[in-house]
């Protein structure tokens, strides 16, 4: 009996060895299984890239349709556009392998030199949008403003959209 028993509890424990190293190996191969090259990985942005940058055209053909421009407004629109276009990543984000043998003070730094960088384009894009604002009607104005939101996109993200999320933020009553 005693020899059954050491057999039994030899092929327990066998088995739960087996069983803890499976899930690595299965956790190993999936990722060699979703291992991109660089090459991969950059056409992937630059397909994610045109993508986003088609649908920014549609977007703001729609908005553009929607205002139903004068000729005197289109150089307030032109101005507009070309601050609210999306702008590519410079190359000064450097990779995150560069980031990471930083020393802190150099990355905080950096981080500040991007926000910096952010909010300069923040600030064109405020004032193109207000030289827009002022050269539109004021029906052409609530046009712009329904038109003009896009927020909800991110929203998404966050299950904000439509139906979602009005308790988050009640009406003033």
């Amino acid at each position: 009996m005693n020899a059954l028993r050491k057999s039994i509890l030899i092929g327990l424990t066998v088995l739960g060895m087996g069983s803890a190293v499976l899930p690595l190996h299965a956790a190993e191969e999936g990722r060699q299984g979703h291992a991109m090259t660089q090459e991969q990985r950059d056409a992937k942005r630059a397909e994610f890239r045109a993508k986003r940058a088609e649908h920014f055209a549609k977007r703001q053909a729609k908005v553009h349709d929607a205002l139903k421009l004068t000729k005197a407004q289109e150089p307030a629109w032109a101005a507009y556009q070309a601050a609210v276009k999306p702008q590519p990543r410079t190359a000064e984000r450097g990779e995150r392998g560069d980031w990471n043998a930083m020393p802190a003070p150099q990355r905080i730094e950096k981080q500040i030199a991007m926000s910096k960088q952010r909010i300069a384009h923040m600030e064109a894009r405020l004032a193109a949008t207000k030289t827009l604002y002022a050269v539109l009607s004021p029906e052409q104005q609530k046009l712009f403003d329904e038109n003009s939101r896009h927020g909800g996109h991110r929203m998404k993200h966050r299950g904000m959209h439509k139906g979602h999320g009005e308790h988050m933020h009640p009406k003033a009553g």
